[in-house]
């Protein structure tokens, strides 16, 4: 608000208020999480009405503090970065506005002591994603998915409200603390609740997951949220948004647990959300667009641990993830900012040579996310994996072959823009990134090394499996297996190819994303146009502005 109102005009300063505020909430989330969850927040009675008290309150249990270091710590490292990436942009004191707006309500979910306070910042974070999704809003390609990512997240905000209301109206408060002493006091009236019913109001708590963390059907949004700039994707993708999907349910995991066919299902959705959008990554070309699929595939295998009543587990890849994926991301814009905004991996090569830096940091996140043994995401990684052996064996399988296709995607996202020749004249003019965005990944990189040292998955709680319950040493040398098959196969592949060698038809339907716009278009837009026809229109204003993200040309290509 200070730099939309006063600080507009002056845009080193808006930078700096913007840069300062998320360091401060950075060095109170570490003085909170000195406290060792025992940090006294105030609360203040909000509204009051027969049967439902409403406060604005704050949490600062271990599950709060833990996100609230990785959410304001990855953050300041991407303002840092942002600057770098935008200084030149002449909407920077816009963008830091947004991106302020977007910290303030990330911080709103962590810190929220009920579920309706949780979800008003659950929009408030809507809101903020939209205005910088379509930050370039006078680009088609970025306002439609902008558009795309508002409309889809409203499907699964509604069924949240929902679950929201069934809880209330089951249980008699939204209160977290309140909950937990009902639900473990009154086993009476737990036992006297229909399984159905719990099982619906779960679900629609989950519902609110699925369109903030992209879970499949609901996740067409997040690929095409490319459109913003590159800390965007990295705020969105790497320690934010789609985390919030997946704290959420680890904050009501025990509604959750309630209900064994909602555990079930959200295990399943996990499992088919990780593999599913890893087979697309395998053959995108925008470097973009390979980390965003990637990072749904990594949401699903959170939300599954979370469906394994691994929320320990889930949170401690969330917090691994969030090292290596904002590293990820912002080594690509450096990529992109080197080599003056081009995405297409086929048109790079050889960048070791000029970039040596974003060359050394990419690496080191390819390294931590397809799982080599010691980094942070093989820690995590496998103890997810490990309690999905002890669960379910279907999934398990799921699950190792999903890090199959990491460790394959990956290494063909690198071997074709790190190595090889240039295959474009702009690459022989590409240039290192200035300090001001070098540092924060090296920063990054080495959390990415260290982070599966550091306790989070010993500082969140209880493990869903215990290690010495059998079988850690198989599921650790499948995980190595998978990791070594990935890349030894990307490398055969690809560390010779001039262009995309594989070709037959199979492949299209990956490059086409199993064309999940189409089936949108055809099941929900046309329906809705034609609905809009019958009240005299060619189509009404809903129906133009819902359709618009979904045609088939939807996202032209814009950095």
């Amino acid at each position: 608000m200070l730099i939309t109102v006063f600080l507009h005009p002056l845009k080193k300063v808006s930078v700096f208020s913007s840069i300062a505020a998320c360091a401060v909430s950075f060095a109170g989330s570490v003085l909170i999480f000195a406290q060792q969850g025992q940090a006294k927040l105030s609360a203040l009675e909000w509204a009051t009405l027969p049967g439902l008290k409403i406060t604005i309150g704050g949490m600062a249990d271990p599950l709060a503090c833990l996100m609230l270091l990785v959410v304001t710590g990855v953050g300041l490292l991407i303002h840092i970065f942002a600057y770098g990436y935008m200084k030149e942009d002449p909407g920077l004191s816009r963008f830091f506005a947004k991106l302020s707006l977007f910290m303030f309500s990330m911080l709103g979910i962590v810190l929220a002591d009920n579920l309706v306070m949780m979800f008003i910042f659950w929009e408030l974070v809507g809101l903020s994603s939209y205005l910088l999704i379509g930050f370039w809003f006078q680009r088609p390609s970025a306002a439609e998915a902008a558009k795309k990512a508002f409309v889809v997240n409203r499907i699964g905000d509604f069924g949240f409200i929902l679950g929201i209301i069934a809880i209330w109206a089951l249980f008699g408060s939204v209160h977290f603390d309140e909950l937990k002493q009902i639900i473990s006091s009154r086993p009476d009236l737990v036992n006297a609740i229909a399984p159905g019913v719990l099982t619906l109001a779960a679900f629609g708590l989950f519902m609110g997951c699925m369109g903030k963390s992209a879970q499949v059907p609901l996740h067409v949004w997040l690929p095409d949220a490319m459109e913003g700039p590159t800390p965007v994707s990295a705020l969105i993708h790497a320690a934010t948004m789609v985390a919030a999907g997946v704290y959420m349910l680890c904050r009501v995991f025990f509604i959750l647990e309630l209900s064994v066919s909602a555990l079930q299902l959200i295990m399943w959705i996990g499992a088919i959300t990780s593999v599913f959008a890893a087979l697309i990554a395998l053959q995108q070309n925008d470097i973009k667009r390979i980390l965003a699929y990637s990072t749904l595939s990594q949401l699903g295998y959170m939300v599954m641990a979370v469906g394994c009543s691994a929320t320990t587990e889930a949170m401690f890849h969330l917090g691994t993830h969030a090292f290596f994926k904002a590293l990820l991301f912002l080594a690509a814009g450096s990529v992109i900012h080197g080599l003056h905004h081009e995405q297409d991996i086929w048109k790079m090569g050889n960048l070791k040579k000029y970039m040596p830096i974003t060359f050394a940091t990419f690496l080191v996140g390819t390294l931590a996310l397809t799982g080599f043994p010691g980094l942070s995401g093989f820690f995590s990684k496998e103890s997810i994996l490990f309690v999905a052996y002890h669960k379910n064996i279907a999934v398990f399988a799921i699950g190792m072959f999903t890090a199959f296709l990491t460790a394959f995607y990956m290494t063909r996202l690198f071997v074709v823009a790190f190595l090889g020749r240039e295959r474009t004249e702009d690459v022989a003019h590409a240039h290192e990134s200035p300090k001001v965005m070098t540092i924060p990944l090296m920063v990054l990189a080495v959390l990415s090394v260290i982070g599966g040292f550091i306790g989070m998955d010993h500082y969140v709680g209880h493990h869903a499996v215990e290690h010495d319950a059998g079988g850690y040493g198989l599921v650790m040398g499948l995980s190595i297996l998978c990791f070594l098959l990935g890349t030894g196969l990307a490398w055969f592949v690809y560390h010779q190819a001039e262009e995309e060698p594989c070709q037959l038809s199979i492949f299209k339907v990956l490059r086409d994303k199993f064309y999940s716009d189409e089936i949108y278009e055809m099941c929900l837009v046309k329906p809705q146009a034609g609905f809009g026809q019958s009240f005299g229109s060619d189509r009404s204003l809903a129906g133009r502005w819902f359709a618009g993200p979904f045609e088939q040309h939807h996202c032209l290509r814009w950095r």
